[in-house]
């Protein structure tokens, strides 16, 4: 066999054994060959983008690749179809690929602001966005969350201008038809983290999903990894989302699951404190009370009804109905509370309180819960009280600017009695809470007793009253006023014993803060005298009282003008002598179709001048107080409520039904 070795080549013969030098001429360069034909367009790999090209080989842990944006939204955004985003998922069977979020559609808008996009649709006005942007820079929060925090901008709104921004298609989740297989690939908990959610199948199998952000690539990537989808996205609301994830966890389907889980257990229940331990009755019991948190209610109501139980929920202040718990459930959902609430469950036949601490999503819930026995059957109520929800902002209740003045000079005396007045659950200690929040700090002693201690606040001393330990708001009280404390809060006079030293508590040097039950802000002067206190005594110590109710404020989603006639107004108590411009509710999937989301107060504020203590001395009736007050400037709850219709934050019906015609 012969080698080779070309340039003066040496050819040695191995047959031969014998080898000879020889020079070979140079030979002729080859052609190069054609190139292969290139497969039909279907079977081609797609091209990678250039920054890819050199690059090694991805393994299985994925990347994100952005393609920029050729074209303008602006031109194309009424034609181009819902798959803007795309990705695909890792494969089951291990194989590594790459998640590829790419805008196809979207413009050189990628590289603006949100700031921008928000100004130039014209969601909010440019010296809004400007005033939003200086703010942010001070603070650190991002000006779209500042516009929105505002009432600036609305969440709708915010998702339109990233759908401009990103070239997506902007998906209303209150009329779009949602597909329930295809969101349920995605588990509540999953949803409300990423605040997005599947709606819909498109394209030989791809998943659309509705999200909040969809710049969240790492979010896409993880919904893909679950779905095993290909994911396109599209933008949407978040409280749109949140509100479609919490629909798609009924109580009903949580109800009928564990109902067919305890028919499918032959045993008979007999040991309720047994029935509640078993997992079904957890689960559901753990389900009704998440429902009521994520819909905000302020209280949750299990009635009995022929056995069964009824489940419903106050929502802003209004009951609506949630779902029927079936009459062999209903023992062990009353057992399973009050074993939480550390209650006797072989007593039924005496009211019981108690109460739970919860932890939901990374923030504390505390429910207040009373048993009532009845001719049905033993029902209960739980009092949700949101740690995370409440709004202890003077500039977030909903006060007029005048009366704002009015309530904080009284707040920087130094002494004296400031009362909030208003029926049950009108937000008095929301109120009071709000105030403390203006007087904590550092150099101020502030003590609370209250009962029970709402919200835990940084700062102050708060005493829990007690009916097992003989805890009183009057033993509190008089024990707060020997801690040397420069402010006092009592959350209720009940009594003529509370009322007393709270009075003479401001007397003293104290500045005193507490709630009554009166219909408005003079009937206080006139309860406390019911209540015994010396007429000279209210006088001289009590400074504002403050009258309040809430009221739901409209959806901003789905409201409507409307034109309110003089007539109408004049048949609900006001004095008009023309129509009146303002907004009425229609509903939507945002609002649950009640036209309503969220409330506002109604106040007005009275401040003890000359006259109105003299009145107190006279023991004049509430009628003359009143008329006195408005005289001098105090405007009513009546006013109050119909300037907020004017405004467009609550409705003409909604004020009536609060008020009263």
């Amino acid at each position: 066999m012969a080698g080779l070795n070309f340039k003066g080549l040496r050819v040695v013969d191995e047959d031969r054994g014998s080898m000879e030098d020889m020079r070979l001429p140079q030979p002729e360069p080859l052609a190069p060959e054609p190139p292969p034909p290139e497969p039909p367009p279907e079977q081609r790999a797609p091209e990678p983008p250039p920054e890819q090209r050199a690059a090694e080989p991805l393994e299985a842990p994925a990347t994100i690749e952005y393609t920029p944006p050729e074209s303008s939204p602006r031109e194309h955004r009424e034609s181009v179809p819902a798959d803007h985003v795309q990705a695909k998922a890792l494969r089951a069977d291990g194989e590594g690929g790459v998640v590829g979020v790419t805008f196809p559609n979207a413009a050189a808008n990628t590289q603006r602001f949100l700031t921008d996009v928000i100004a130039d649709l014209g969601i909010a006005p440019t010296a809004a966005v400007e005033e939003a942007l200086e703010r942010s820079r001070s603070s650190g929060v991002p000006p779209e969350r500042i516009l929105l925090e505002d009432g600036t901008i609305n969440g709708d709104g915010l998702a339109r201008a990233r759908a401009e921004r990103y070239g997506l298609e902007h998906l209303d989740l209150n009329v779009y038809q949602i597909d329930p297989g295809a969101a349920n690939l995605l588990s509540p908990e999953v949803a409300r983290r990423y605040e997005a959610t599947p709606v819909a199948f498109v394209d030989d199998g791809a998943l659309l999903v509705a999200m909040a952000d969809p710049a969240n690539v790492l979010a896409v990537d993880d919904i893909a990894i679950i779905t095993g989808r290909e994911i396109r996205v599209a933008v949407a609301a978040a409280d749109d989302i949140q509100a479609l994830v919490s629909r798609l966890g009924d109580l009903d389907d949580a109800v009928a699951q564990t109902v067919a889980e305890e028919e499918e257990d032959a045993t008979e229940t007999v040991d309720l404190r047994e029935s509640s331990d078993d997992a079904p009755v957890v689960r559901l019991v753990n389900q009704i009370v998440e429902q009521g948190v994520e819909r905000g209610a302020s209280d949750i109501h299990l009635a009995p009804e022929q056995g069964e139980i009824r489940v419903r929920l106050r929502v802003d202040g209004v009951l609506q109905d949630v779902t029927t718990v079936s009459r062999r459930m209903a023992p062990a959902i009353i057992s399973r509370i009050k074993i939480m609430a550390d209650m006797d469950i072989s007593e039924k036949r005496l009211p019981q309180d108690g109460r739970i601490g919860l932890k939901l999503r990374d923030h504390s819930v505390d429910l207040r819960i009373v048993t009532l026995p009845s001719v049905d059957g033993e029902g209960l109520v739980m009092r949700v009280l949101d740690k995370s929800s409440v709004a202890v902002d003077l500039d977030r209740l909903g006060m007029s600017d005048g009366e704002r003045v009015r309530f904080e000079e009284a707040l920087r005396r130094t002494h004296g009695a400031i009362l909030v007045t208003g029926p049950t659950g009108s937000g008095k200690s929301t109120t009071l809470y709000g105030a403390l929040k203006l007087l904590n700090t550092p150099e101020k002693n502030i003590i609370t007793v209250e009962d029970p201690v709402e919200y835990e606040m940084p700062g102050l001393t708060q005493v829990q009253v007690s009916s097992k330990t003989g805890l009183t708001f009057a033993q509190g009280l008089r024990a707060m006023v020997r801690a040397d404390p420069d402010v006092i809060m009592v959350g209720e006079i009940r009594d003529r014993e509370t009322a007393s030293i709270a009075v003479e508590s401001a007397l003293t040097g104290h500045l005193v803060l507490s709630t009554l039950h009166t219909n408005d802000a003079p009937g206080a002067i006139t309860r406390l005298v019911e209540m015994g206190v010396e007429p000279f005594l209210i006088a001289s110590a009590l400074d504002c009282v403050v009258g309040q109710r809430l009221v739901r404020t409209l959806c901003s989603n789905c409201k409507q003008r409307t034109i309110i006639p003089a007539q109408a107004l004049r048949a609900s108590g006001y004095n008009a002598q023309v129509d009146v411009e303002a907004y009425e509710p229609v509903g939507c999937r945002r609002c649950a179709g009640s036209g309503y989301k969220g409330r506002i107060g109604l106040y007005e504020v009275m401040g003890m001048s000359p006259e109105i203590a003299q009145l107190a001395l006279e023991r004049a009736p509430a009628e003359k107080i009143r008329d006195v007050a408005v005289a001098q400037g105090m405007i009513r709850m009546r006013e109050d409520g119909l300037e907020k219709v004017r405004q467009g934050r609550t409705s003409i019906s909604e004020v009536t039904r609060v008020l009263g015609a």
